[in-house]
């Protein structure tokens, strides 16, 4: 495990973020026996650091990936079970494609899944093919975004922490591959009714209105804005910026997918001031094929740069 320094790497209290770590594998079975052996030093090196790119190991095929993520051995926590509205594609019981929204579709920073009652707490990207040109995944530490709200934007910063957040959007009747959050309602509540989905989200707190369509529009209950961490750190941990940014298609109007938990607006130059300190300390991954990145879900957020090309980056969660 030999660290190497990437270009323009963000350091914060002597941490680099993202961390660089080279491995000289040369085959499958050899970086499986590695991962196996530093799968505890990992998961810990992203929960310090907030994400950590892996470079070196000899992957090319969503199996070879897939035989990767299992032997770190984490608990998978599956996409089809999951309520992720971002339209994926699977390839095995752990990987996916990370996103199959057009390339011109910039997808914005958020912890994964943190618009839901529950979530992965980490996330394993795999650059199988790097686009031609951009198709970066940016990813920012949600614990110095935090702090630097306290002390920039501090009314917003106590509302969020006191009020909460809710989230609306409207799931497609058919899925529909040209969104970012194209996921049918049926697959999303992995449901096959409109009695079965009212069953689920009554029991997930959430409201709903069918639109005339076949159309879902769902409102979570209230969930929180920021996490407590480990080392007395807090991470802003939600879905603002993505959702008042990006949660836009045929269906779904940004001003109106989030509210506080009192059902209060968010002032828009409020929420663009957390996005333009999110954009300065935004680092983003310069992938290459094979590259693997370990996020922690609840340190970091990731989004994914508009790109020209082949872009094919898969993921797998980890509960």
């Amino acid at each position: 495990m030999k660290p190497f320094a990437l270009p323009g790497q963000h350091e914060y209290d002597g941490q680099a973020f993202p961390l660089g770590i080279d491995v000289a594998a040369e085959s499958l079975d050899e970086a499986c026996a590695w991962v196996t052996g530093a799968a505890l030093e990992l998961s810990r090196l992203a929960g310090e650091h907030g994400a950590v790119l892996v470079r070196g190991l000899p992957l090319a095929k969503p199996e070879e990936f897939d035989a990767v993520v299992s032997a770190l051995g984490y608990p998978n926590f599956s996409y089809a079970n999951s309520l992720s509205n971002a339209y994926r594609i699977n390839h095995t019981p752990r990987v996916f494609s990370a996103n199959e929204a057009p390339a011109d579709v910039t997808i914005f920073l958020h912890h994964e899944m943190a618009q839901t009652p529950f979530y992965p707490s980490k996330l394993i990207f795999f650059c199988q093919v790097a686009a031609g040109q951009g198709g970066a995944t940016p990813v920012c530490r949600s614990d110095i975004l935090w702090e630097r709200l306290k002390a920039e934007q501090g009314m917003f910063a106590a509302d969020c922490e006191t009020k909460g957040l809710r989230y609306t959007n409207v799931m497609p009747g058919e899925a529909d591959a040209e969104s970012g959050m194209g996921r049918s309602w049926q697959s999303t509540l992995s449901v096959d009714s409109r009695k079965a989905a009212e069953v689920r989200l009554a029991k997930l707190g959430y409201t709903w209105e069918w639109q005339a369509n076949g159309d879902l529009s769902v409102t979570t209950p209230v969930l929180p804005a920021v996490r407590r961490l480990a080392n007395a750190r807090t991470s802003f941990f939600n879905q603002l910026i993505a959702a008042f940014n990006g949660w836009k298609d045929t269906r779904n109007d940004p001003s109106r997918a989030i509210r506080f938990g009192d059902g209060s607006l968010l002032n828009p130059t409020d929420v663009a001031a957390a996005s333009a300190i999110a954009d300065e300390l935004t680092f983003d991954i310069p992938w290459q094929q094979g590259d693997i990145a370990l996020v922690d879900n609840y340190v970091a957020m990731h989004g994914r740069r508009t790109f020209e090309g082949t872009r094919k980056v898969l993921a797998s969660l980890v509960a």
